[in-house]
């Protein structure tokens, strides 16, 4: 398996403001590249805090590209994963329509009327670890069913989660034009933070692109 973290951050590294409300950073440039990322992978990964602040969709908004993963016999749409260890992607979300197959992975403390409040056709659940989702298992089911090219789209809490589980293979981040600040505003990286063995980058390109610029990185072995 191959995960892509991708993300848009603002000059001073924070993914959304303090009241963690969907905050417009790119522009069409960057759009345009993040749906040509989605197409050509095999599913889209985010944290239930995304599911809950932004309620996105997750889908291709570039017909070409639908079109495109139709005639090499894929789906029209990549898969999408939700990372939500007690259930609490609402019952209404976009993501749970159908779409695309959506896959939510939950830990064994998910109350079954949860569970059932979620289930569709086009929703399959993946449970892994007790309390919290096991990363290291619940891509590994992924990998399983066929899913070997992976995007990441946030937010916080699981990227850091990912990289110190050592699955993150390469991170994009277009950097924008703003300052947001905010001591309480989400950074690119969230959770308990590293304080020995930080993570290290290679950086494999630079683009300025809209206002900004897109930095490419390799985490290293």
């Amino acid at each position: 398996m191959h995960v892509v973290v991708n993300a848009a951050m603002s000059a001073d590294g924070k993914i959304s403001s303090r009241r963690r409300e969907q905050v417009t950073i790119s522009g069409p440039e960057d759009f345009a590249r993040v749906d040509r990322l989605r197409a050509r992978s095999d599913a889209v990964v985010v944290g239930v805090g995304t599911v809950l602040a932004d309620d996105p969709h997750l889908t291709l908004d570039d017909p070409d590209l639908r079109e495109e993963r139709l005639e090499a016999g894929t789906s029209e749409h990549p898969a999408r994963v939700v990372v939500d260890s007690n259930a609490r992607t609402p019952a209404d979300a976009r993501i749970l329509d159908d779409a695309a197959t959506t896959y939510l992975l939950v830990s064994e403390s998910a109350r079954f009327d949860r569970r059932a409040d979620l289930a569709r056709p086009s929703v399959e659940f993946v449970t892994a670890g007790e309390e919290r989702v096991d990363l290291l298992r619940a891509f590994a089911s992924l990998q399983e069913r066929g899913l070997e090219e992976v995007m990441v789209e946030g937010g916080g809490e699981l990227i850091f989660s990912l990289v110190e589980s050592g699955l993150v293979d390469d991170l994009s981040v277009f950097v924008g034009p703003r300052l947001i600040g905010g001591r309480e505003a989400p950074t690119l990286a969230d959770g308990d933070g590293f304080v020995e063995n930080f993570p290290e980058l290679d950086l494999e390109d630079v683009e300025r692109m809209d206002d900004g610029v897109l930095l490419r990185w390799t985490l290293a072995e």
